[in-house]
C-alpha cells in the first residue's frame, strides 16, 4: 500500500490543469452500454475509478482501447447480465451500469456498489430501485445480491424523494430505451447531468428539461455513439482554488469552467481570498488574512459536498469562527477528528455540524485517508502544516486525482509518493 510523505509550510506557486470530470467520466462509460455502435470518449482522466469503471466493461465483453486521455469503447453484443462482485466491491459508481444493462437486455443481477466509507454499504441505492420498479420491473433482493427483470420497460412518472445525482443519471439513461414517456420531477441539475443529457441527445435521444428539475424523455427504438468530450472537473478546480487559498499561494488554474465553481468563488470575495478569471481559467492571489464563513452544503448549482472537506482545512487558517453544515453525507465530518490531532480546534456540535476557530497552526501527523474528499483535504493540510504529514491508503484519493503528487511537485510542493 502506497502512502503520502509531505513536509509542510512552503509556498507553492506556478499553474496547475484541471482534469476531465471523473463525475461525467464514471457516467459516460455506463451509457456506452445503451449503444452497439463505438463511443469515442476525449479527456478521460487516468485515475483508479475509471479503470474499476472500464474493467466492468471489458467483463461485460466490450472492446476498450485507449490511448492516453481518448479511450473507445464498443459492446456489440453484451455476453452478461451480471456485474462481478469483486469489480463492483471497489465502485460506487458500479450501480450506474445497472439501468443500461437492464435497458438492453432486460434483466441484470449485482451486488450492493462498494467504493469508499462513504459509499461501501452505507449509501443505499432505494431510488434506483424504485425507479426501476415504476418503470415496469421487477426488483428481487437476495442476501448477496440485486436481480431486476423487465420484459419492457415502460415509461413512468417518478418524483425522486430526495435529489440525487446519480440517481437521476440512472433513470435518464433507463428511460431513452424505454416504451414511452418518462416524466422525472425533482432532478439533479449538476453540469455532468447536462453534458450526459446532451450527447444522449446527439445520439437520438429525446429528453427535454435538461438542466431542469423536470426532465421528459421520450423512448427511442435504439441509439447511436459518436464522441464524448469530458467537461472539465469542477471538484478539482475547486479544490486546487482552496489549496492555493489554504497555503496562500499565488496558483493560476486552468481548462476549467469558473462558472462550475460560482460557489465557492462568491464566498472567496466574502472572506478576503483575492482572485480573477478567465475564459477557461482562475488565478488566485496570496491574501493578507482570511475571514471565517459558515457554508451549508446544497446540491447544484449550490455548495457542493465534494468541497465541504477541503474548506473545512481552509477554515483552520481563517479568522473567527465558522460553521460547517453538511447536508447531504451524514459521515462526511468524521475526518475532522484527524483535523483535532493536527491542532485544529473544531468542536463537532453533531453528526451533521462542526463548529472550527482559527486560525490554528497545524502540526504534521501520521494519518489515514478515509475517502476521496477527505484524502486530499489531508493532502492540504500536510501542505500548510509544520513538520512531516503522513498520509496512509492514498489509493482512495488516486480514484479521483490524476498523478496529484507529480502536479503537486510541480508547484513546488514537497511530497513523496513512497511504496
Amino acid at each position: 500500500m502506497s502512502k503520502f510523505i509531505i513536509q509542510g509550510g512552503k509556498k507553492l506557486s506556478g499553474s496547475i490543469a484541471v482534469s476531465g470530470a471523473k463525475n461525467a467520466a464514471i457516467k459516460i462509460i455506463p451509457a456506452a452500454l445503451l449503444s452497439d455502435q463505438k463511443i469515442t470518449i476525449t479527456n478521460l482522466p487516468k485515475i483508479e475509478d475509471i479503470e474499476r469503471c472500464l474493467e466492468i466493461i471489458k467483463d461485460l465483453g466490450g472492446n476498450v482501447s485507449r490511448t492516453g486521455k481518448t479511450c473507445q469503447i464498443q459492446i456489440k453484443k453484451i455476453k452478461k447480465n451480471q456485474i462481478k462482485p469483486e469489480l463492483a466491491n471497489k465502485l460506487r459508481a458500479s450501480v450506474m451500469f445497472v439501468g443500461p444493462l437492464l435497458a438492453r437486455l432486460g434483466e441484470v443481477k449485482f451486488p450492493h456498489p462498494g467504493g469508499c466509507v462513504l459509499g461501501a454499504g452505507t449509501r443505499p441505492i432505494d431510488f434506483f430501485l424504485e425507479g426501476f420498479q415504476a418503470m415496469g420491473a421487477t426488483v428481487t433482493i437476495n442476501k448477496n445480491h440485486y436481480q431486476i427483470k423487465a420484459k419492457q420497460l415502460k415509461g413512468c412518472k417518478y418524483f425522486f424523494p430526495v435529489v440525487s445525482v446519480t440517481a437521476t443519471e440512472s433513470m435518464m439513461m433507463t428511460a431513452v430505451l424505454a416504451k414511452g414517456t418518462t416524466t422525472l420531477k425533482n432532478c439533479a441539475m449538476e453540469p455532468e447531468i447536462v453534458a450526459l443529457a446532451e450527447y444522449l441527445n446527439e445520439q437520438g435521444a429525446k429528453i427535454t428539461g435538461i438542466g431542469s428539475p423536470t426532465m421528459v424523455i421520450t423512448g427511442v427504438e435504439k441509439l447511436s455513439a459518436g464522441t464524448y468530450e469530458i467537461i472539465p472537473d469542477r471538484i478539482e478546480a475547486g479544490t486546487m482554488a482552496i489549496l492555493a487559498a489554504a497555503t496562500n499561494s499565488n496558483l493560476k488554474i486552468t481548462d476549467c469552467i469558473p462558472a462550475h465553481i460560482e460557489s465557492l468563488l462568491e464566498i472567496f470575495k466574502k472572506i478576503h481570498v483575492p482572485f480573477i478569471i478567465g475564459k477557461d481559467w482562475v488565478e488566485v492571489k496570496t491574501h493578507q488574512g482570511i475571514l471565517a464563513h459558515n457554508i451549508k452544503t446544497h446540491e447544484y448549482p449550490g455548495f457542493p459536498t465534494d468541497l465541504q472537506s477541503p474548506y473545512t482545512v481552509l477554515m483552520t487558517q481563517a479568522n473567527g469562527s465558522s460553521i460547517i453544515h453538511e447536508t447531504i453525507y451524514d459521515r462526511r465530518l468524521l475526518f475532522t477528528d484527524m483535523l483535532a490531532q493536527m491542532g485544529a480546534n473544531i468542536i463537532m456540535a453533531d453528526p451533521h455540524r462542526v463548529v472550527i476557530n482559527g486560525p490554528t497552526k497545524l502540526i504534521g501527523k501520521k494519518l489515514t485517508s478515509p475517502d476521496l474528499r477527505a484524502g486530499i483535504s489531508m493532502v492540504i493540510a500536510g501542505l500548510i502544516a509544520k513538520g512531516e504529514t503522513e498520509i496512509d491508503n492514498i489509493y482512495q484519493i488516486d480514484r479521483g486525482y490524476e498523478n496529484i503528487d507529480q502536479r503537486l511537485r510541480n508547484l513546488g510542493a514537497d511530497i513523496k509518493r513512497i511504496k
